[in-house]
């Protein structure tokens, strides 16, 4: 099946159903289009989200199976919960993205080739400053040493990425991200692709007809 080219001065191109995505490489839906707000919180309820390197063009994806996380799953280690108890990070709610997201950047680039390019960055610290893409951060002694950042539509939380230097920084910013969003009445995370880090902190993978099924009740509610 041919990919589908999205529009890059239309961003309110509908996508092509979910169930069009290629089976290999796993979930590829379209390619093209543009990362204006308007374009990505489009994708976000769709059920899609933008991963690509600096040198391929824009690619879209909506993977099968999904990972999520239900809040009130959460699950905390005893020995994460000592570390809890310790309060050995202070944890900060939009206190420093364009930080967050670079380290994320920073991070990737140095392990396997970074898809957060400038113009990714660029795109949702501009969705920041619309209220629309969030950041957690935990620092130590003052430095910024975890964090993690994601999009919320509706009661859905869209994670995109963490990142941690010290041990369980990225952790603690996930588990006191999920306990405010649970407080908040959200009722789904999108965690995107399988990750034991996240499984193991309560992450589960459903079939892709059941995530856009979850999207279409909890991403109309603002």
């Amino acid at each position: 099946m041919k990919l589908p080219i999205l529009d890059a001065t239309n961003p309110k191109q509908p996508f092509p159903p979910l169930r069009n995505a290629w089976r290999e490489p796993n979930g590829l839906l379209a390619v093209g289009g543009c990362l204006s707000s308007e374009r990505l919180i489009n994708a976000y309820r769709h059920g899609a989200f933008p991963w690509f390197s600096g040198d391929e063009p824009i690619l879209w994806w909506s993977p099968n199976p999904r990972l999520v996380l239900f809040p009130k799953k959460l699950q905390i280690s005893k020995s994460l919960a000592k570390t809890l108890r310790q309060n050995k990070f202070d944890v900060t709610f939009d206190g420093a993205f364009d930080a967050v997201i670079s380290k994320c950047a920073a991070l990737r680039a140095n392990a396997e080739g970074t898809w957060i390019s400038d113009d990714i960055q660029h795109a949702y610290s501009q969705l920041h400053r619309e209220g629309i893409a969030h950041s957690v951060e935990a620092w130590h002694d003052g430095e910024l040493v975890g964090g993690l950042y994601g999009i919320a539509l509706g009661k859905v939380f869209f994670g995109e990425s963490m990142f941690h230097t010290v041990s369980d920084a990225s952790k603690i910013a996930f588990v006191h991200c999920v306990k405010h969003l649970h407080a908040q009445g959200f009722q789904l995370i999108d965690c995107q692709v399988h990750s034991e880090h996240l499984v193991s902190l309560g992450a589960e993978e459903i079939s892709r007809p059941e995530f856009s099924r979850l999207l279409k009740i909890y991403c109309s509610i603002d």
